[in-house]
């Protein structure tokens, strides 16, 4: 794995943005508390794990489109990705990491804003198959899938919903990462066709805007 201080050296930030979440499970569950996206199982829709879906976020209340109040995501930690672009070259991107069940069901519910990172990405301990949703999440995102070399599988854009029936989106065969960013923000990050995606496990800070 490369250091912290030879990624820093070697790489260039591909870009600043906001995002938000989803995340299917690999059993039936309900939507957690948190900030704003959600996802399945592997063939059924189903909710995510949690006990009912969430009716408030962190401040009490869902946060309309017309409120200007800043919701963060909470309760993830930031991890240092590195992208190769389609032409070879490499920039690293700043994420919040959804790698355990309850942090993949939560993703950026309610979320507003992803600073001080750039995307989220929802990590699986194994290959998985099944659909994403955009429960309680009230940004647009813009998903994309890689597989478990890291090569680039696929990507959609997802319309938010705070209604009590969603659509379900599905994915490719066999994913290991999906990384969700606001959307059309995919190919600023350089996450397009051709591309492909490395965690580190290095905690970061966002790249300077500009």
């Amino acid at each position: 794995m490369r250091s912290a201080w030879l990624g820093l050296l070697l790489l260039s930030a591909c870009a600043s943005g906001d995002g938000a979440v989803a995340d299917p499970t690999t059993t039936p569950t309900t939507v957690a508390v948190g900030n704003t996206a959600q996802g399945d199982t592997a063939d059924e829709p189903t909710a995510v794990e949690g006990t009912t879906p969430p009716t408030t976020g962190a401040s009490g209340t869902v946060p309309s489109t017309t409120e200007r109040t800043v919701v963060s995501p909470e309760g993830f930690a930031t991890t240092e990705a590195i992208v190769t672009k389609a032409d070879g070259t490499t920039c690293e991107v700043c994420v919040w990491l959804a790698d355990t069940a309850r942090q993949r069901s939560r993703g950026l519910m309610f979320a507003t804003d992803l600073a001080p990172a750039e995307a989220m990405a929802f990590r699986y301990p194994d290959p998985h198959t099944g659909t994403f949703w955009m429960k309680n999440t009230v940004l647009p995102l813009s998903i994309a899938f890689f597989a478990p070399d890291g090569s680039f599988l696929e990507s959609f854009d997802m319309e938010p919903c705070t209604t009590d029936s969603c659509p379900r989106y599905r994915t490719p065969r066999d994913f290991l990462v999906a990384v969700e960013v606001p959307q059309g923000g995919l190919a600023e990050l350089g996450l397009v066709a051709g591309s492909r995606l490395e965690l580190l496990d290095v905690s970061c800070v966002a790249a300077p805007s500009g």
